[in-house]
């Protein structure tokens, strides 16, 4: 079935705390994602809360890649969103995975404007 994009939700468990928890390093991780998987960025905002957590999108022009981060948990919650079939949203994940340093991961692959399942 033909689709307009992947769709990966990802719950990263057992990441470093203190990456979780840098800005920067999550931002970098993720803009190096999209570099690796030859997306095409097209802004990114991260921000920090206090006392800890961050949260960030990084708009692509393929679609977006997105987090909320839990340190104190060492959990992060992740949107890995592609269009088309020029981007392995795969990459994306693996290198989120190492960046965080996540022991493990749970995902789920949803194909995301599968019209031909529908009599438009």
């Amino acid at each position: 079935m033909k689709a307009l994009g992947r769709h990966i939700l990802v719950e990263y468990y057992d990441c470093n705390l203190e990456l979780l928890n840098d800005t920067e390093h999550v931002e970098r991780t993720f803009l190096e994602a999209a570099e690796k998987a030859e997306a095409t960025i097209v802004k990114s905002v991260f921000h920090k809360f206090s006392p800890h957590g961050v949260s960030g999108v990084v708009v692509i022009a393929e679609s977006h890649i997105a987090i909320h981060s839990w340190p104190e948990y060492g959990y992060a919650a992740v949107d890995i969103f592609t269009c088309g079939d020029s981007i392995d949203p795969w990459v994306i994940f693996q290198h989120i995975k190492d960046g965080l340093q996540a022991k493990w991961a749970s995902r789920m692959e949803m194909r995301r404007g599968q019209f031909d399942q529908y009599n438009m």
